[in-house]
């Protein structure tokens, strides 16, 4: 029987792994088959993955309409994870990020009347606003904690010393943050600042978007602007899949479950998010639950498929200036 675990000291009992929902209406990944992405939140909850991870600016809200539609029975079976203050424009373009504490509140009203829902489990601003101090933003987060609107605080790319910083304001219970194999920057100052405060961490990425997994992009997938997506980095990056294809046949698994297990081995206080859109990529990566790698084997992974092998930073340059988690 699979035990939860919780989100930081403060946070919610949540399943192992998380389904992020990102990729199940149409946008990021290109055309998404919604009627199957319900079916899929279905299956993970019947498999008791209970934290769903959605945004107010995914697919322009249309991705809380979707998680609603498929909470709209299942309500008490859910935590809801919503990451809100990326600005969009009509044609999904990049705006910026607004943290100011009344646009915190008005983020939320739309969530909860796109959710069908009164209050969201765990509140987190996608980026930090540079224009506004994170402790006004999550000092609005805190009085919708008080108002009942909100049940956790979250936080999403931000480095130690905004963690610090919002934690002194509000207790956190988890940080979203890009983790895997071939993403181990939060492991330098990052993660020891979330142990010492007592917050989690929710890892998405652990597959790198797909590139660990030998996925690639499609019509309408935004991926096509990655850098380790295309041009010669595309071209580098496949010896990477061929090693974690080798390796996880040597143990009788698939890439995407051993990438998984890797990052629960290496990191077992953190939940990783799963960006499964249909039933059978989240079979297989459920999958992943079953693994159990030991010293030896992360060794071998960790040598086979260096971080520093991969070619191309995880966004474009601009997006990179953003992240107040890499600099």
């Amino acid at each position: 029987m699979t035990t939860t675990m919780r989100l930081g000291e403060t946070g919610p009992e949540v399943f192992p792994l998380a389904l992020g929902c990102m990729g199940m209406t149409p946008g990021a990944y290109g055309h998404a088959d919604e009627d199957e992405s319900v079916a899929t939140i279905h299956a993970a909850l019947d498999r008791g993955v209970n934290l769903l991870d959605t945004g107010d600016f995914y697919s322009s809200g249309r991705n809380e309409l979707l998680v609603g539609r498929a909470i709209r029975d299942r309500r008490d079976q859910a935590l809801l994870s919503v990451k809100f203050g990326a600005l969009r424009s009509p044609d999904g373009g990049w705006l910026g990020v607004d943290g100011r504490p009344a646009a915190v509140k008005n983020f939320l009203a739309m969530s909860l009347a796109r959710l069908g829902v009164d209050h969201v489990d765990v509140y987190r601003l996608a980026r930090l606003d540079p224009a506004v101090p994170i402790e006004e933003t999550v000092g609005a987060m805190a009085e919708l904690v008080q108002s009942g609107h909100v049940r956790h605080i979250g936080l999403s790319e931000v480095g130690a010393e905004t963690i610090r910083r919002a934690a002194a304001v509000h207790p956190i219970s988890d940080l979203q943050i890009e983790y895997s194999l071939v993403t181990r920057g939060p492991e330098s100052s990052i993660f020891p600042t979330l142990r010492e405060l007592g917050i989690s961490a929710t890892a998405y990425g652990v597959l790198s978007r797909g590139l660990l997994s030998g996925s690639v992009p499609r019509s309408g997938d935004y991926r096509a602007f990655l850098p380790r997506f295309t041009g010669e980095n595309a071209d580098r990056n496949r010896s990477l899949v061929a090693s974690l294809v080798r390796l996880a046949a040597e143990r009788g698994t698939t890439p995407t479950r051993l990438a998984i297990a890797w990052v629960r081995a290496r990191q077992p206080w953190l939940v990783p998010l799963l960006g499964a859109r249909t039933r059978p990529q989240l079979d297989e990566a459920l999958g992943a639950l079953e693994l159990s790698l030991d010293d030896d084997a992360l060794a071998a992974l960790e040598a086979a498929i260096p971080p520093d092998a991969v070619a191309g930073t995880r966004y474009a340059a601009p997006q990179m200036r953003m992240l107040d988690s890499e600099r």
